[in-house]
């Protein structure tokens, strides 16, 4: 077996010395990658509550159309049993 010298730990300090400073670069990275994930996500979901906003607002004013075709057809059906000069 190897001797185990004080040349021996450092070298091996070192390498994970080395080790780690690369593993907290790509932690930084993932942790933007992360960063812009979020910032995306946020804005689909401001869109798509536009979407349900403007959805909301098509669906009052079919509503209203709708009611108006109905008072409407209402009337013309009322008219046709009323005596005609």
């Amino acid at each position: 077996m190897a001797e185990i010298t004080n040349e021996l730990i450092f070298e091996l300090l070192k390498k994970i010395q080395h080790e780690m400073s690369g593993l907290k670069f790509e932690m930084a990275s993932t942790k933007n990658e992360l960063s812009n994930l979020r910032g995306t996500v946020a804005s689909m979901q401001m869109d798509i509550h536009q979407i349900y906003t403007r959805l909301d607002r098509v669906d009052q004013r079919l509503s209203r159309i709708e009611n108006r075709l109905e008072l409407r057809e209402l009337q013309e059906a009322q008219a046709r049993f009323e005596p005609q000069p």
